[in-house]
């Protein structure tokens, strides 16, 4: 049974209008970090409070350039979320600082130069042909499509990283990587302000097994790498393999390979499935924006599925991809901790501050969008302010795999909206949810009709 029928706005987190207390804030961040965000936030440039420490919530896009650019080395990745992830991706390029930092991005940065990505694109492609047949041949029933995306994305992810090499156990890596997320995401209220490491974590277990399973199989996958034929298209692994610091000439061992490959398997599948996801939701949430996008897709395509070369012909595609990333941004809430005394919004921060960037809310500004809220792709015929917009980051830090992620997310997209009519499955509407990154809990359960 399905409802085609658009509610007036798609799903969002309900923001706190009163103050919850620490206990209250704690409750609500063990479901969803997000729901501790205040309303006034999408109002207000800068809120700040103590709750056990100084924290400051910043929204104003010239303080948070400040942060993330003119300032960069005074706001540091909280040393709490560095230990939340440094067991599954070591000192790799998302949680290095400095030099060590400086020198992995200069060595991988060529990778993803658009010549590389767009080498890749055909890869992207047989998945996603991959994904219409899975979704035909299960045949005019709900599906969730959460799960249909991240196996989809994870296709893509593994193929271009090892190539599908049989020494890279796919299914075993995609099991430790969501035992992983689901077990050392659920960040905690302790975490977000800067808790120092001793403070126990209510239901944190980090599953160590699985991490190191995942990390041998990533290392073996690496060393057979000897045999590859050399004529085939480099992949990932190849070309950090060839890769080397220009100013330098230093070059990753196997281990800062195998964590940096780690990295961009655990985020390149997981940010662009939830990408698509949401993208997914909001194109059956409204069927005038589907039909339209779709009418795009199957003018450009040839054969039902879009290639790399098809990616700048499918305007409308793109935009409603960057709509659903303001609305439901993968990262949600990111802090930092002040390293030296500064000032934003003309307020003090101190040594030690915990200075948290809430991306959810600053993307549903009232001061920067218009009824923001609502899902209007059309809103990105003009762009809005470089730091009003960051789900991708910004500054030197900004995600590398950035463009890799926006022509996966399209090639998908267009392809599926090709092949299929999307409607919504009545009173399965997803919650959005933040466990380490923004999920619609729940699944996103629509059905798909055949074209």
């Amino acid at each position: 049974m399905t409802d085609l029928k658009p509610h007036r706005q798609p799903v969002q987190v309900p923001l706190v209008t009163r103050p919850l207390g620490l206990w209250g804030s704690l409750q609500a961040s063990r479901r969803n970090v997000l729901s501790i965000i205040p309303e006034v936030a999408t109002r207000q440039p800068i809120l700040s409070g103590k709750t056990g420490k100084r924290w400051h919530m910043v929204m104003d896009p010239p303080a948070i350039r400040r942060v993330l650019l003119e300032n960069l080395d005074a706001y540091p990745k909280s040393l709490v979320t560095k230990n939340l992830l440094k067991p599954a991706i070591g000192e790799s390029l998302f949680i290095a600082e400095g030099a060590h930092w400086r020198w992995q991005r200069r060595t991988a940065a060529p990778v993803f130069g658009h010549r590389n990505v767009m080498n890749l694109a055909p890869v992207m492609s047989a998945a996603a042909g991959r994904s219409v047949d899975r979704i035909r041949a299960a045949g005019p029933r709900a599906v969730d499509f959460l799960e249909e995306m991240v196996s989809v994305t994870f296709d893509v992810i593994s193929d271009v990283t090892f190539s599908g090499d049989s020494t890279f156990d796919r299914d075993g890596v995609h099991s430790a990587i969501d035992a992983y997320i689901a077990e050392a995401g659920r960040v905690s209220l302790f975490d977000l302000l800067g808790f120092p490491d001793w403070v126990p974590r209510p239901g944190r277990a980090f599953f160590a097994g699985g991490v190191n399973q995942m990390k041998q199989m990533a290392d073996r996958a690496i060393e057979a790498r000897a045999q590859r034929d050399p004529n085939t298209v480099p992949d990932l692994l190849d070309l950090l393999k060839a890769g080397a610091d220009p100013e330098t000439g230093r070059t990753m061992s196997t281990a800062e390979l195998r964590d940096n490959l780690l990295t961009f398997i655990v985020a390149g599948h997981e940010t662009t499935a939830l990408t698509l996801s949401w993208s997914l939701y909001l194109m059956a949430f409204d069927q005038e924006a589907q039909t339209r996008a779709r009418a795009e897709a199957r003018s450009v395509l040839n054969g039902g599925v879009a290639g790399g070369e098809d990616v700048p012909n499918l305007p409308f595609i793109r935009k409603v991809i960057d709509e659903a990333l303001r609305l439901y941004p993968p990262a949600g809430m990111v802090s930092r901790t002040a390293r030296e005394d500064d000032t934003l919004c003309g307020r003090e921060i101190r040594k030690g501050d915990t200075v948290i960037l809430p991306i959810y809310a600053l993307h549903r500004h009232h001061a920067l969008y218009d009824d923001p809220h609502a899902f209007r792709p059309d809103r990105w015929e003009k762009k809005p302010d470089r730091y009003a917009y960051l789900p991708f980051g910004d500054g030197p830090r900004i995600c590398i795999g950035a463009s890799f992620a926006l022509q996966e997310a399209v090639i998908i997209l267009a392809t599926l909206l090709a092949n299929f009519r999307f409607a919504p499955v009545r009173g399965r509407d997803p919650d959005p949810v933040m466990i380490l990154t923004l999920r619609p809990q729940g699944g996103v359960w629509l059905e798909a009709e055949p074209l």
